[in-house]
Parts: C-alpha cells; structure tokens; sequence
C-alpha cells in the first residue's frame, strides 16, 4: 500500500470559532497551501487564488489572498442545512479522513439532520467564522489511471467481508491514483457504509462516491433531505474534482418521490439543484479539457438527460459513466438521445463489483460467483485517460487480466458447428472473429441481442439443485455484447477440435482466446426466446 497522508478529522476543515454576535449570513474562508498537510492553517501557510469553491449551487473562485464567500442556498425545507466545498484543482489534493476518503467539504447543520432510522449528521451550531479548506501538492501526470466499480451494494457484513476477498484483495496491486464508486455503495442497510469505506480502503487509494438508488433514507419526507446519511458519511452527493488531465463531474440523478398518497419511490432525474450546480461548475472548466460526467443511474434513462448532454457538448471531449443495471453495457448516445454532435457521446455501463447482488452458488471459499445476468463474471473497469482520451479494460473477479471473453459451441448443424462469443468489454465497435483450430479460415461473427447460452444453462443446472442453499441467480437477460456465428468442419474430422477466437476493440487492440466451453447437445429453449 502506497504511503497516502491520512488525517481522521471531521467532515470539513473549518476554524470553527461561533461568533457571539448575530450569525453570519454569508459563508466565508480561505483555501490555502497546508505546507505541512495537517490540515490545520498555521503561520506563514498562503492562501490560494482561483481555486472554484461552492454551496452545491453556485460556485466562486478564491480571492488572491484565497478567501471566498458563498451565501446559504434557499431551502424549501425551511432549513439552513448547506454543503460547502473546495473542487480540486489539478496537482492538488485536499486530507485524506478516515478510510481514506477524501475531506474537502464541510457539513452545514445548525440542528442536525432530522431523525430517519439510519443516522445524518449531528448539529453544527451556526456558521463558524471562516471556513477553511486545506490543499497540499501532488504530482499528477499526462497519464490517469483509475479504479471504477459499478454497485458493490453488500446487505449485511457478511457481505462486505466477501467483498473485501473476492474483489478489493485483488486491486491492492492496482497502480492508479484513486477509485470512483458508482452508487449503491450499500444495499438499503446504510448502518454498514463505515464498513464498506473500510473494506475499499484496503486497496491502499482515495475513493470518492457516487449516491445510488439504495443508499438514500427511505423514510425521508422529500428528496432534498432523502440523502442525509450519504452525505454523513462521504459528502456532498453533488462535487466535483480535476485530476491529471481529467475534470471529473459527479452528479445525484436519484430522486426522491413521496406523493400526498400512495407509496414513495425514487425515479431517475437530475435534481434542478444538481443542474445548476453543473452549469455553474463546467462553465469554469476550459472547453478542451477532457470531462468525466459520472452518475449511478445510466444516462439513457434519466428523464433530463440532455440536459447533462447539452452542457457536455460544449466541450471537445466527454464520456460519462454509470453502475445500477447489474450489466457492462457501452452506450453510443446520438441524436435520438439529445445529443447534438455529429460524433456519439460515449456513456459506460459498469460491471458491478457485486455481480448479480451476491447471488449464485458459492465456491471453495464460500463467496457466490455472483456471474451477472448478460453472462459476464463480476468485477471492474480500469480506466486510463490523457489529454482527450480515455480507454477501459474490464477486470473479472478471480480471473487473470488477459481474460476477457468466454467462448461457447453449442451443436452441429449441416457441418457447421455453433459458436457464441461474450466478449465482456465488447460494444459495437468491436470486430470479433473465429476459426476453427489453428490453421483454419477466421470467420468475422455477428453481433447479437440474445441471452448467453452459458448463463442460461448455468441458471437451470443451479436451479435444479438449489434447494435453497444459496441465492437464486437473476433470469437472463439479453447481453450487449455478444457475438455469433458458424464454423465449417471438414467433412471426416479427425483429431481434437479447438475454437479460436480474436477480438478487435474500439482501441485497435487485440485480445485472444483458445478453447470451448461446452454445453448439453440441445440447448435451452430460453435461448431462442
């Protein structure tokens, strides 16, 4: 593990002297160079000038002596509740708090937050006097290489723990800067987030979060205070951060219903908050940085999407990037989508660190497979950006890093012997060929919507033997990418027959596979459906 500067202090990092007049109406404080990184402003530490600081609406730079002011956003709650934050700046870097989590915000509470089952933040008392925000320097190179998990989403400890040695135990040896979450970082009980903070810290890097759809209070009256226990933990739900040659924009698209009748439930939206902070954020952001928009629903079914897309596209380069669906998905969004260049944005479904939610029979160890519903194993994405660019390898849970696809024969028709291809990272730019043993012709395959045979064999043998020992794995789905084909044998075949596969990535890169994975002679009926 990599030597990281850690300070456990409270959320925020302010000089926290009440006045004992009238309260401040304003926010203010000072960004400075914490020379000594002890997170605390000593003598002969200068302030730091244009550095963007923000309520969570509206955002400002700092003065040249790094002072700032920002008022207390309006609350429809009748609250004076606020998150007040630094955005980091390139070769900067805020403390690192317990559980190596990044402290660059403080948590504005005069009453604390209201009672829900699952703890907010305790109350602040009025403004302080100044709020101050640490910053140390930090190399950061051309090159970013980041960890990115879709849903780790453990229910209980036991969870966590299978977490920790099927899925954390293997990026200890990740040389990357940090890791992002992508939402349902828990699985409703929001009691075990200090775990989880702690079982992703054994990587050995910062993590920063995303708010997904199951880890908001479900006994919150309105959206506005539905997040309180997130942001308890790991800050505000909307922030965010440069580092190397990449802006990182994290966005809350969760919201919070409660009608006057019936029951509560979240829908996929951007709040007008979240918007506003967006456009006054990316409006500071110059237009040829490469922006990284992240969020835990997919952008594709937010109902405001293009909003984000709108502001995205003034920009040279964008991706962005989402968990929720339990899938790994590559979605080209064009003009059907209200995106208005001529060029598709990319928007990255991420495999999920708990696969199908911990489902699935369980190995030696007794952790479950937890394979997903489009036939790929559970994982993560690592991420590599430069100026303007950026690429992604899938890593599988328990497999080495060269594996990235599993191929499946299924019967012979007419001599011809079929063939599908999961290719886990795969999109439609990818080009997937076949052939049959060495020497053979390859055969491009066609890219199909259709469920993995694999997985769908591999539910109905679970299934027949279950009896309730484990978690019942999810119905297939159909996989985006996966790939089909025939293979022509030779009329007397003679010897052993081996299927070789080579795929193409939108990179240019070329990623191989020897062998088949066999199947019954007849193949399940789901498959045809």
């Amino acid at each position: 593990m990599r030597a990281l500067p850690v300070l456990a202090l409270a959320a925020g990092f302010a000089s926290q002297i009440s006045s004992p007049f009238a309260p401040p109406q304003d926010a203010c404080g000072v960004v400075f160079n914490d020379l000594n990184s002890n997170g605390i402003r000593d003598y002969g530490e200068p302030g730091l000038a244009d550095i963007r600081v923000s309520n969570g609406r509206q955002v400002v730079l700092s003065d040249e002596s790094g002072k700032w002011c920002l008022p207390l956003p309006a609350n429809d709650e009748q609250r004076q509740d606020a998150e007040f934050f630094v955005i980091k700046p390139q070769g900067w870097m805020p403390p690192l708090g317990e559980h190596l989590l990044p402290k660059y915000f403080y948590l504005h509470r005069p009453e604390g937050s209201p009672k829900t089952r699952y703890a907010g933040s305790k109350e602040t008392g009025p403004l302080p006097l100044s709020i101050d925000f640490p910053l140390h320097k930090q190399v950061e190179g051309d090159e970013l290489r980041v960890l990115i998990y879709g849903d780790p989403q453990p229910r209980n400890l036991q969870e966590v723990a299978w977490m920790g040695e099927d899925v954390v135990e293997e990026c200890r040896s990740f040389d990357g800067s940090f890791g992002l979450a992508l939402g349902d970082i828990a699985f409703d009980n929001l009691s075990i987030f200090p775990e989880i903070a702690s079982t992703l810290a054994e990587a050995g890097i910062p993590w920063w979060m995303v708010l997904g759809n199951h880890d908001i209070n479900y006994d919150a009256p309105t959206d506005k205070l539905a997040n309180e226990t997130f942001i308890a933990n790991f800050g505000p739900a909307n922030y965010a951060f440069d580092w190397g040659p990449a802006h990182f924009l994290i966005l809350d698209n969760v919201e919070w219903v409660v009608p006057a009748e019936g029951k509560a439930n979240y829908q996929a939206r951007f709040s007008e908050d979240a918007l506003e902070f967006a456009r006054n954020e990316l409006a500071l952001v110059p237009k040829d940085r490469l922006v990284v928009a992240a969020m835990h629903i997919p952008l594709k079914g937010v109902q405001n999407g293009k909003v984000l897309l709108d502001l995205l596209a003034q920009f040279d380069y964008s991706v962005s990037v989402s968990g929720h669906t339990h899938t790994q998905r590559v979605d080209e969004l064009g003009a059907q989508h209200g995106w208005n260049k001529a060029e598709a944005h990319t928007h990255v479904v991420h495999v999920t660190a708990c696969g199908s939610w911990w489902s699935g029979e369980p190995d030696q160890r007794g952790i479950p497979h937890s394979t997903m519903r489009d036939g790929a194993p559970k994982g993560w994405l690592e991420w590599t950006f430069t100026q303007g660019k950026w690429k992604f390898d899938f890593r599988a849970a328990g497999e080495d890093a060269s594996t990235q696809m599993h191929t499946i024969s299924g019967d012979i028709v007419d001599g011809n012997l079929e063939v599908w291809v999961n290719v886990w990272n795969g999109d439609p730019r990818n080009k997937v060929e076949a052939r049959l043993n060495s020497a053979g012709d390859w055969i491009e395959l066609k890219r199909v919507l259709a469920p993995d045979p694999s997985y769908v064999a591999l539910v109905a043998a679970e299934e027949s033997r279950r009896e309730d020992k484990w978690r019942k794995l999810p119905k297939p789905i159909n996989s985006t990418h996966l790939w089909h084909g025939q293979l022509r044998m030779a009329d007397r075949w003679n010897g052993p027959m081996q299927v070789y596969v080579r795929v193409t990535d939108r990179w240019g890169r070329i990623h191989t596979e020897r062998g088949v994975t066999p199947l019954p002679a007849k193949l399940p009926a789901a498959l045809n459906q």
